[in-house]
This record gives C-alpha cells, sequence and structure tokens, in this order.
C-alpha cells in the first residue's frame, strides 16, 4: 500500500513539474508591460524600441517589446502572446488604427489596460488611455514653414500625406490644411497635384471625408517608395507653371527624402521647401546638407517617458494623468500629449546635438 502511494505521488509530481516547464516554455515566464510596435523596417521604430530599452533600465517591472512587421495578423498574434505571458498593462503603437481594435479587445477580455501609443487605435471602447504627440500640431507647424518661406504668390504647393489606415495621417493633414488653405484661398500658394484639394480649395474645415478624398489622391502610405513614385508621376504631368520655386507638404522624413531626391532631379525646379516629420539621422543628415527644409521633432524620450510613467501608475494601481482626449469613433479617449519642435538647418545643433539626442560624430558638416 505505502508502495502505491509513493508512486502515486512521484507521478503527481511528475505531471506537475512538466505541466510547469510546458507553461514556462509556452509563456516564456511573466511580463508586466507588453510593447507593441508597427515595424522593425523603419528607423522610427527601431528609435522607439532603443528608447523604451533606455527608460525600462532600474525598473521593478518586467517589459517586453514585439513588432508587428507591417501585419495586422501578425500584431494580434503579439498580443495574444503577451496576454498568455500574464501583462497588466499593453502598449501598443496600431499598424492599422481600425484592425488593431480586435487585438485590444482582447486585451481588455483578459483584464489588461491599454495605452494607445503614437496612433489612436480607433472604433473600439476597448483603449484606455492615449500617449501621443500633439498631431494637429504637427500639421499646423509643417505648413506653417512653407508659409513663411514663400516666395510671391501663385507659388506651385504639392501636398502628400501619410497612410489612409492611420488616424494620425488626418490630424497630421487636418493641421496642415487649416494653415494653407487661407494661403491658397489668397493667392499665395497654387495646388498642383491634388484635384480634390482643389475643388475644396474654398472650404476652411474639412469633414472627414473629404480629408479622404484629398489623402486618397496624395497618400504615400508611409512607403518611401510609393511617395518617390508619386512625386515622379506629378512632375511628369505638371506644366511649366507648376515648377520653379515650389513648396512641398511632406508627411514625414522618409517620404520627404524620397520627394526632395525626385524634385532635386527636374532641372527645371529652381528651389523647394519641404517638410518631414521624425528627426531621422538621415534626414538630420539631408537638413545639413540643404536638401531637406525642416523635420517636425518629436522626442521620443519624452514620449516613451509618459507611457511608461502611465503603465508603471496603472500597476501601481492609481489614476494616471492626463492633458485631454480623443475621440476615437466609439468613445472619447483620455490622453497625455506632448509638444513637438521644429527643427531645421539654424536650430539643429541647439535642438538635436546639445539636447544629447544624438551625437555630433553621427553626422558630417555640422
Amino acid at each position: 500500500m505505502k508502495r502505491t502511494m509513493r508512486t502515486i505521488a512521484f507521478l503527481l509530481v511528475s505531471i506537475m513539474l512538466t505541466v510547469l516547464v510546458a507553461a514556462c516554455n509556452q509563456g516564456g515566464g511573466k511580463v508586466d508591460v507588453g510593447i507593441v510596435l508597427p515595424t522593425k523596417d523603419e528607423p522610427r521604430w527601431v528609435q522607439d524600441e532603443q528608447r523604451f530599452k533606455d527608460a525600462l533600465k532600474g525598473t521593478n517591472y518586467s517589459t517586453e517589446i514585439l513588432f508587428s512587421q507591417g501585419s495586422s495578423a501578425k500584431e494580434k498574434e503579439n498580443v495574444d502572446s503577451l496576454i498568455a505571458k500574464g501583462i497588466k498593462v499593453l502598449i501598443i503603437c496600431p499598424q492599422d488604427g481600425d484592425a488593431a481594435a480586435a487585438a485590444v479587445e482582447a486585451a481588455k477580455k483578459a483584464g489588461v489596460k491599454v495605452i494607445s501609443y503614437d496612433r489612436l487605435i480607433t472604433n473600439t471602447d476597448a483603449v484606455d488611455y492615449y500617449v501621443t504627440f500633439d498631431s494637429v500640431a504637427v500639421g499646423k507647424a509643417q505648413a506653417q514653414y512653407l508659409v513663411d518661406h514663400a516666395k510671391g504668390n501663385g507659388q506651385p504647393l504639392y501636398l502628400y500625406a501619410g497612410a489612409a489606415s492611420d488616424n494620425n495621417a488626418f490630424l497630421f493633414f487636418q493641421g496642415a490644411w487649416e494653415v494653407l488653405q487661407p494661403k491658397v484661398a489668397d493667392g499665395t500658394f497654387n495646388i498642383a497635384n491634388s484635384s480634390e484639394a482643389v475643388a475644396l480649395q474654398s472650404t476652411t474645415e474639412l469633414s472627414r471625408d473629404q480629408m479622404s478624398k484629398i489623402i486618397g489622391q496624395v497618400t504615400t502610405n508611409w512607403d518611401p517608395n510609393e511617395a518617390k513614385n508619386k512625386a515622379q508621376t506629378h512632375l511628369t504631368a505638371a506644366a511649366a507653371g507648376d515648377k520653379g520655386d515650389v513648396v512641398i507638404l511632406a508627411p514625414n522624413d522618409g517620404t520627404a527624402r524620397s520627394v526632395a531626391d525626385v524634385f532635386a532631379s527636374d532641372s527645371a525646379i529652381t528651389s523647394f521647401v519641404v517638410t518631414g516629420q521624425d528627426a531621422e539621422k538621415a534626414s538630420i543628415q539631408y537638413i545639413i546638407d540643404g536638401k531637406q527644409s525642416m523635420t517636425v521633432f518629436k522626442d521620443v524620450r519624452t514620449l516613451v517617458k509618459d507611457a511608461m510613467g502611465m503603465a508603471v501608475t496603472l500597476l501601481d494601481g492609481g489614476s494616471p494623468d492626463t492633458t485631454g482626449s480623443y475621440n476615437n469613433g466609439t468613445i472619447d479617449v483620455n490622453a497625455k500629449q506632448t509638444d513637438v519642435i521644429v527643427v531645421d538647418k539654424d536650430n539643429v545643433q541647439t535642438e538635436l546635438i546639445d539636447s544629447k539626442y544624438y551625437e555630433a560624430k553621427e553626422f558630417t558638416g555640422l
């Protein structure tokens, strides 16, 4: 009898150990905060990954950073994997704002707090907080730079936008239109590459549907190659009056460099002013070299600090501080907003080198 009991006990222990090992192998250990970023193929998100790693040094909470590589299906897999590891807070920058709803709804069902990072997840009530740069202010800053560097009247204006799947693209464009539209109306600028924008040029405040029509014509999908092809098509079709001294609204640095290269190669373009965003290293070099006019610097260190601070507050049972809210189509999401800074050749040293965001040795010609 005793031998039988010992055998049963041994078997029970063996089964328990097997289950524990399997659980460890499957979950990879407990994780407090899961972070999901869109892709490792763009410098911006690699930059964010490093800033998160820097911010996590010395904290008592465990984290894991995963990339969705441009796939909403992979994004959902990543979130499911993190839920299985017991995360309490999910920080997620969606590949597609609408498609990410399914992933965060699964997180909410599991009792996870969801922080939408940089891009807003739309049409769901499963988002608790939003950490963002003031996206409307980004578009306004880009457009104001073009206005401030305008030459005379009737100057050709080329419009480009981000991806229609990204709510930020609409916010950037909204801010830009608020500044540019009066200057189109008074004849300072002449829209050169969007019939939809021309048709709406007397409209001061665009609806979402109206913006969709324009963005549908001038979207780059955040893809430098698509931006390049679109710019080439526009310049090939452009009349002589749509060349000369031009201004270009480019939505971010990757597309700005591609568009700038195309415009620089056209001998009928005598000068151009082109905007950017994200302060990518390659674009900072372009600015130093006079190939790109400006970028909107969004200090990722601050955004990461805000996101991690919010996560830690939630883990500690508190309520994070917010500075506003954004409607995502279903609810108003409480948000923490971070300011943006315009950087051009005149202040690149002060804003990016002296602040230790980058090191001087990473650039030539400073």
